[in-house]
């Protein structure tokens, strides 16, 4: 009786274990519900919910090409400040990550930093010009 207990106990923590490797630690761009857009130059915010717009915007970010380990060194501001929502069980909390973004007026590309992994990606002119339509023009 007195093994009970612990028997119990053991198949918590094995249970606890297996449950917490279920939440990646990569985000999974089919999993992005929702962005938050901070434009601090304009002083406006506003909310992507809609399907399409959200559709859009993983295609995009999906041509992002990432550089790893590099810090921003921009003279100017970011344009954006883009909060990603994603939703991978609707019991457990969103996961949100941060995107500065910078669009250059000399070749119309953009770069944008991902600060939680200290990453620096780039869009070309086509690529920065349809996200630039979705997070600023819309």
């Amino acid at each position: 009786m007195k093994k009970s207990p612990m028997i119990i106990s053991i198949i918590t923590i094995l249970l606890l274990i297996g449950c917490s490797n279920d939440a990646s630690n990569e985000f999974d761009l089919n999993q992005l519900t929702r962005v938050d857009i901070s434009e601090e130059k304009r002083e406006k915010e506003f909310i992507i919910t809609e399907k399409e717009k959200i559709k859009s915007l993983r295609k995009t970010i999906s041509r992002i090409d990432w550089e790893a380990n590099i810090k921003p060194q921009m003279a100017e501001k970011e344009d954006v400040i883009a909060t990603l929502f994603f939703t991978y069980d609707k019991n457990m909390p969103e996961r949100l990550t941060e995107y500065s973004i910078w669009f250059s007026k000399e070749d119309g590309s953009a770069e944008i930093f991902h600060r939680e992994k200290n990453a620096l990606g780039t869009l070309d002119k086509e690529n920065a010009q349809i996200l630039k339509e979705l997070l600023i023009n819309n």
